[in-house]
Parts: structure tokens; sequence; C-alpha cells
């Protein structure tokens, strides 16, 4: 945990000096959350990506299969509380719920742990991510600021698109859920779990609802605005939501450091355990202004691949929640 601290007071002190900097020569992390701002604006005390959510109290508790894979204290079996935020996608706070811009919707989840300290999973609707580098995200971004509906064809956007064909495929697996608890959600980056032999296996995390019931466009674009919130508000109040975790196992050969490659649908899947969500804080919108959910806060038996992305996030996360708490 101390490294991400550090991370955080490092950016925040760092951004006058930065300020002064090329936009070119500023730090990846930096270059992203700017572009994030010019897609959807500039919205104080929000987040600069998935800024409108709700946040949900729960506890996981895993398998016995768990334990084979990681000696992660959040693997022990017993109950580990939990932080859940869900959220839409972009960093348009009033943005429709229903929405195709509200796609794909986010799932961060804070594991507190019983040594007193966290460990983070950040997961999103994206069966894979569009593109493989902080660089290439940066470009997307910048390519959608510059394509707004009254841009001459082709846009940047679908030239962009047109050079990265995973750009279409990851939007393609897209959809609007009829609620944030009948959504899958994926870890598309690879994580390494370590085991009490010191066995290290590559994986990558889905989190799998009792069922997944997805909308039309047509019929998702009649919903109020807020339904996604509202409703998972009023159906934690008849009872809790579970979901699955679970371990997509990588095999010789599948890449872990490039997240637009999907592992074939034949490797082998662990459930990890249960997730059980409960209950809505009733304080939701000031809560989540104090979250910060890192891909990279891991505990021992839980490690970093060597995907390049988890640390650009990591400082992108770190960078949008110092300028939100200003």
């Amino acid at each position: 945990m101390w490294k991400h601290q550090l991370l955080i007071a490092v950016i925040t002190f760092g951004l006058i000096w930065i300020a002064i900097v090329r936009a070119e020569d500023q730090p990846i992390e930096q270059q992203l959350v700017d572009a994030m701002n010019k897609v959807w604006g500039v919205h104080p005390r929000f987040r600069a990506n998935h800024a409108k959510g709700i946040v949900t109290e729960g506890a996981f508790k895993a398998s016995p299969e768990a334990a084979g894979l990681s000696r992660a204290m959040l693997f022990n079996g017993t109950m580990i509380p939990a932080t859940v935020r869900f959220s839409d996608a972009t960093g348009i706070p009033n943005v429709l719920d229903g929405g195709a811009a509200a796609n794909p919707h986010g799932m961060a989840i804070k594991f507190h742990l019983p040594d007193g300290s966290d460990t983070d999973m950040v997961i999103n609707s994206f069966k894979f991510f569009p593109v493989a580098t902080g660089e290439d995200f940066r470009d997307l971004l910048l390519a959608l600021a510059a394509s707004p509906p009254d841009a001459s064809k082709p846009t940047k956007f679908e030239q962009f698109a047109a050079s990265h064909p995973s750009v279409s495929a990851a939007f393609a697996s897209m959809r609007t859920p009829d609620s944030f608890a009948d959504e899958e959600y994926y870890g598309v980056n690879a994580f390494v779990l370590v085991n009490k032999s010191g066995e290290r296996q590559a994986v990558r995390y889905q989190m799998v609802p009792e069922r997944v019931v997805h909308l039309v466009a047509s019929d998702a674009a009649k919903q109020p605005p807020n339904f996604l919130m509202d409703e998972l508000r009023e159906r934690l109040k008849r009872g809790p939501v579970t979901f699955h975790l679970r371990a997509q196992l990588a095999a010789a050969g599948d890449s872990t450091k490039d997240p637009t490659i999907a592992w074939p649908n034949d490797r082998k899947v662990v459930e990890l355990g249960i997730l059980t969500v409960d209950k809505a804080v009733p304080n939701s919108a000031e809560m989540e202004k104090k979250l910060l959910f890192l891909p990279g806060e891991l505990t021992d038996g839980i490690e970093e691949s060597n995907d390049p992305l988890i640390d650009v996030r990591n400082g992108a996360y770190a960078l949008s929640f110092s300028r939100r708490n200003q």
C-alpha cells in the first residue's frame, strides 16, 4: 500500500511542475487524464472516467480451490468485508444509464483484509480492452474528442478504429444490462497468483452474476436517466445479490501483457469464491469521492503481470483522485 500512497503524493506535489511542461512531454498518466477531460469535460469533485456510480457493501468468501492457487489472505476462506462501487463509463456525472455512452459499466471492489490492509480489484463489462498501451488509449480518447456528431467522414475516431481492429471488436462486446446485478465483469489485465509452495499462475478475473440480462439498445434508451442506480438500491432492500469470482487460467503461449487479446474459451476456469452485496450505503455520493481503487493495490499472494497498462491505470487513477480532492 505504501508505494501507492507515495505515488499519490508525488503526483499531487508534482502538478505545479507538470503544468509547465509541454503536453507531449508529460507522463502518460497525465496525458490520459487530460484527454478524458477533453472528451467529457472537467467536472470538479468527480472522477475523470466512471464519474457516475453507486457505492455498496458486502463480503467475500473464498472457495477451497482458491487457496490452492494463492496464499493471499483474501483466499483463506474467512468472510472478508468489501466495499463495491458500480459505475457508468465516461467522466460525465449525469450520463444516462441506458445510453450507449454509459458502456462499459464498471465494478470496483476494495477487500478489507484481516490485517487491516486492503486489496483492490477494478473490472468492467469489456471482455477485452480496445487498445494495448497507454499511448494508444490516449490517442483513442483524443480521436473521440475530435469526432463530434457533425465531423466530416471518416472521423478521427473512425480512422483510429480502422487502424486498430481491437477497438471495434471491444466496443461490439458492450451492452446495457437491466441491472448492475445482472452483468458480467471482466479483469482485462492479467495478474499472477502465487500459492504457498511458490507456484505461480497467471489469471484473468471474471465476476459472474446469477444471471445475465441485457437490454436491446432501443429498450435501454427508453429507461429513466438513473435506472441502474435506482434499481440496485431497491433490489438490495429486498435482499442481497451474489456474484461468482472466477479465475481464467493462462496456458503456455497466452499473452499476459496485451489486454486486447482474449484467451481462448477452452482455458480452465476456477471458482475463487462468492461475493455477496447486501446494501447500498446511504451516503454514496459523499463516500465515493473519498474512495480510490487501484488495480495494483495488491497483497501477498497476488502480483502484477507484465501488462504495462496496470501501472498506467494506477498512475491515472491516483492523479484523478488527487485532482478531485484539491
